[in-house]
């Protein structure tokens, strides 16, 4: 052998020898990756292992544990889209759990009958091995039915805008007229602290709130409280099924008094906090059943304070989904005065599907003259500065047009000698009021033979309170015509 033939056959060799090595390092290495990638998938770190399993099934596209293991992955960090294809796949070639998934990123993308079907499928393989499914895979099963009826019903409703705001301080965003009266968070009302999410919602004349507090079972009950001139009663839960399962918060009542919106995270909810609307019904004393008020209101997400403003025609909504955890976004819309739905029938379902998850307001826009006038309406109460709140001694109404705070007030001498009557009988009553209040109290504490003995007594106070109670009524009345009959003069 010469030389030259020696340094090409060791050239060779060399070369050899390299990509041996090279070969052997890249599987070593290719094995630790998707190693971690496991490793990571197992913890719940899809993000990360995202790309490593992407870089693998990209290499073996037929791989039925690839495709199951980006597919989840996809799922996991908000890419349901994209999670389709390969968890379909996996269906196919019968990866456990992948039904399950598959159901998930079908319940995503609000292709609901799917994902009823991709449920079933995974209860089906279950109980073929003879396993129960758990409560988790039974609730999204329901929730999948949920969203498969909803859909079919979705509000056509013009939205005019959004906002994101932080979840701390969203209520800012709902600039209300005086006349719709006020929206305070709990801590904010009630003047306290720690971590409290109810809110409270106060009447135009401020006479009546209804706020949000943890009842006996621990969950948020709403409660409801009436002012009797200043004196405030105690708090009453609302009557009926409105707190019967889990949480209810974020009460809002409309200008007629007997419409209540507010949100529940009960059974029947799509996701979270569901908005539901109900009415009072004075002759049972009772609110009726209360109804989901459907999509595109409602969604996977949290989605709750609920609020229309009759003076201007506005109404807002807040929800969380698409949003950080420490955001929210805030829709504004033009009320309906009768629910008016899309025609699922003969609309496209990717079109139905957008206007359902609210992908585009502005496809919500059919007359822009409305639009228009509705987001001037908006801009002019967003630039509204607020009114300073004045303290008074008192507020006394004369009429629609006078309401006085201050003796000088008073034109009549008659009305005002007559106002100062009533005011004295008006401490009367409340200092009697209280009285009665206490004397309730103790009677609720005591056992059988002390509640007799105080019964009449706590009636005859009852009778007495109401007696100056109606008295106070006809001198607020009396006052009133003595003032503007001297008025008119």
């Amino acid at each position: 052998m010469d030389v030259l033939q020696y340094q090409s056959h060791t050239n060779m060799k060399f070369k050899a020898i390299i990509a041996f090595l090279f070969t052997l390092l890249f599987t070593q290495a290719s094995a630790q990756t998707l190693e971690q990638a496991r490793k990571m998938f197992s913890q719940g770190d899809y993000e990360n292992a995202k790309p490593v399993f992407a870089r693998f099934l990209k290499s073996q596209p037929n791989s039925a544990n690839y495709n199951f293991w980006y597919g989840v992955c996809c799922v996991k960090t908000n890419e349901p889209e994209e999670a389709l294809k390969p968890l379909r796949f996996a269906v196919q070639r019968k990866v456990p759990n992948a039904p399950l998934y598959l159901g998930e990123a079908y319940q995503q993308l609000y292709y609901f009958d799917e994902a009823v079907e991709a449920f079933e499928e995974q209860i089906s393989a279950l109980t073929k091995k003879k396993q129960d499914p758990d409560k988790e895979l039974l609730a999204a099963l329901e929730k999948s039915k949920q969203g498969a009826r909803m859909i079919k019903g979705v509000e056509d409703v013009c939205f005019i805008d959004s906002v994101v705001i932080d979840k701390e301080n969203f209520l800012q965003a709902y600039r209300i007229s005086e006349e719709s009266g006020k929206l305070h968070t709990f801590n904010e009302y009630f003047e306290q602290s720690g971590d409290n999410p109810g809110t409270v919602y106060e009447t135009e004349l401020g006479n009546k709130i209804y706020y949000s507090e943890p009842g006996e079972d621990g969950t948020l009950n709403i409660f409801t409280k009436n002012k009797m001139l200043d004196e405030w009663s105690k708090g009453s839960p609302l009557p009926g099924n409105i707190n019967d399962n889990n949480n209810a918060n974020y009460p809002y009542v409309l200008t007629d008094g007997i419409t209540i919106y507010y949100a529940a995270d009960n059974e029947n909810s799509l996701g979270g906090y569901d908005i539901y609307v109900t009415r009072y019904n004075s002759g049972t004393d009772n609110y009726l059943v209360p109804e989901n008020v459907g999509m595109p209101f409602n969604s996977s997400a949290n989605d709750y304070m609920y609020v229309i403003d009759d003076y201007n025609d506005l109404g807002w909504f807040a929800t969380d989904r698409n949003q950080p955890e420490d955001k929210v976004c805030i829709y504004i819309f033009i009320p309906n005065n009768s629910r008016q739905a899309y025609n699922f029938e003969t609309m496209d379902p990717a079109k139905i599907r957008s206007l359902a998850q609210l992908q585009s307001i502005r496809d919500t826009w059919k007359d822009m003259e409305a639009v228009e006038s509705a987001q001037q309406r908006l801009e002019i109460v967003i630039n509204q500065k607020p009114k300073q709140e004045v303290e008074y001694d008192f507020s006394f109404i004369i009429n629609d047009q006078l309401t006085y705070h201050e003796l000088s007030d008073f034109t009549s001498p008659d009305a005002l000698q007559q106002f100062k009557l009533y005011r004295q009988l008006e401490n009367d009553y409340l200092q009697m009021n209280k009285r009665l209040e206490q004397q309730r109290t103790l009677f609720a504490q005591s056992n059988a033979a002390q509640q007799a003995k105080s019964t009449g007594a706590i009636l005859d106070l009852e009778k007495r309170v109401l007696e100056i109670y109606n008295e106070l009524q006809d001198m607020a009345v009396k006052v009133r015509n003595l003032e503007i009959k001297h008025r008119n003069k």
